[in-house]
């Protein structure tokens, strides 16, 4: 009985989770679409602004959680935008390194408190469960 008790509180602390990442994701999307991103968007830029001056894909893939084929779309339409651009990776001719533009960097900065503030509201309470 207190195995069973102790494995449904660690389902429900996962669904706890969960949901608060959800609710959380949603309030992103809502608050970054009056600045034509989306939350997927903002990580992507937020990566290539604090990081080095370029990622190669697949770097930026294991940062943002988007499958390879999700994260090639976004940065093709980020790239159409004029946010990102793209280069071919000197180390590996095969590869795509991705860098922001002086209007991603603009953008990430004017966007970075807009995301910073739900982030806050949406985690401040401290853990879940």
């Amino acid at each position: 009985m207190a195995a069973k008790k102790a494995e449904q509180a660690l389902v429900d602390q996962w669904r706890d989770i969960l949901a608060l990442h959800a609710r959380t994701q949603c309030e992103l999307d809502r608050a970054l679409h009056q600045h034509g991103l989306c939350a997927s968007d903002f990580e992507v830029l937020d990566v290539l602004a604090v990081g080095a001056c370029s990622y190669r894909v697949q770097e930026i893939s294991e940062r943002v959680h988007l499958s390879q084929s999700a994260l090639s779309r976004l940065i093709a339409r980020l790239e159409k935008d004029g946010l990102v651009e793209r280069g071919m990776c000197a180390e590996d001719r095969r590869g795509v390194k991705v860098a922001l533009t002086a209007k991603g960097r603009s953008l990430h900065g004017d966007v970075l408190p807009v995301q910073r503030a739900v982030l806050t509201r949406m985690l401040a309470g401290g853990p879940v469960g």
